[in-house]
């Protein structure tokens, strides 16, 4: 059976852990496992190299990784410390050539806007990268490298976003309601990854008892939690507080699946 390796590349919120100028006491710990980039994550098989998401920390997070290829880039949605890190995909470009990415029509249409040079045909400004676009839509299952991604359809408040199932890995994050097909989609999977903002409750976000019912209703085998916000507390506090099958997710944790 083919093995997947998950690489946590961020598990912070928009603002990551330490905050910029912050007194909190999250902020100034000591602990590496409460020092938090922005939100990503790498999956990768002896078959395909995958990167979900493309925020502000992406160079960082692909030189500490070791990440030296990337098949697709899939996106979740079109907010920055999703996506700020569009132009650092450069390195793989020149490498690789043009690099796909997956992501829902409206997002595609964001990046384009944003990152103008990136996506123009024609008179583009040499070392440029170039992108290959493929639109994501919901209950559209898609391959790489023969590996079956299948999109996940959820809502961060008002903003549709996808998650992606994987094998029999789930990633969602930026959730904060869920569809019951939508859930049917990924019952009794092996791991599952959700946000877990904080424990007080969020217009957007998954609070932590939000997120511990959602488990209940999938009934993962495992589940780590990501998208974390200082507010939440220190790592080692918060684990203590979880089921025995729940995990907080941690920048550079590897897991295999």
């Amino acid at each position: 059976m083919k093995v997947l390796n998950v690489y946590f590349l961020g598990t912070g919120t928009s603002q990551g852990i330490p905050v910029i100028g912050s007194n909190h006491s999250v902020c100034l710990s000591d602990d590496s496992k409460d020092k938090r980039l922005r939100v990503s994550v790498w999956v990768y098989s002896e078959d395909f190299s995958i990167v979900i998401d493309c925020g502000p920390d992406f160079r960082q997070q692909m030189l500490t990784s070791g990440c030296s290829q990337i098949d697709a880039l899939l996106m979740t949605h079109e907010h920055a410390d999703h996506t700020a890190g569009l132009d650092d995909i450069r390195p793989f470009y020149f490498k690789q050539g043009d690099i796909p990415i997956y992501a829902h029509n409206r997002v595609l249409e964001n990046l384009e806007r944003r990152f103008d040079y990136i996506f123009k045909n024609e008179n583009k400004y040499p070392g440029t990268p170039s992108v290959i676009t493929i639109e994501v839509k919901e209950n559209g299952n898609f391959k790489i490298k023969n590996q079956l991604i299948e999109p996940i359809n959820v809502m961060h408040g008002n903003l549709q976003v996808f998650g992606y199932k994987i094998g029999e890995f789930v990633y969602l994050t930026d959730v904060k309601t869920v569809e019951i097909a939508e859930i049917n989609k990924i019952k009794e999977c092996k791991v599952l990854v959700i946000n877990c903002l904080r424990e007080e409750p969020h217009h957007a976000h998954f609070n932590l008892e939000e997120a511990l019912d959602f488990i209940s209703l999938v009934q993962p085998k495992k589940t780590y939690l990501t998208h974390i916000s200082h507010l939440f507390g220190f790592h080692e506090e918060i684990q203590k507080k979880l089921p025995e099958n729940v995990f907080v997710a941690y920048d550079n944790l590897e897991i295999l699946i």
